[in-house]
């Protein structure tokens, strides 16, 4: 259930550590904690042009190379999981 939206200064000054915003639903995004913890903010008190993915600031800015370093690196994990398996020798 969402949350009431407060002033966007004080709702993120509150918190310590990037927040990773989840999911985009409706008039609000799900933004992850540091400790997992998540919480809705109103999109309205967001940067406009956010996306799920994205990694946010202390000041509440998109942090655009945090952003990009964290998807470089999911995408490297995929792909090291998704490479063609060389078939194996059995030896009995």
């Amino acid at each position: 259930m969402p949350q009431f939206p407060m002033p966007k200064r004080k709702r993120l000054q509150a918190r310590s550590g990037p927040l990773i915003v989840d999911a985009i639903e409706g008039d609000f995004a799900r933004l992850e904690r540091p400790d997992g913890t998540t919480v809705d903010l109103a999109l309205v008190d967001l940067p406009e042009s956010i996306h799920e993915g994205d990694v946010l600031t202390s000041d509440g800015e998109i942090d655009h190379a945090e952003t990009e370093r964290r998807r470089a690196a999911a995408q490297a994990h995929l792909d090291a999981v998704n490479l063609p398996q060389t078939p194996q020798e059995i030896d009995l």
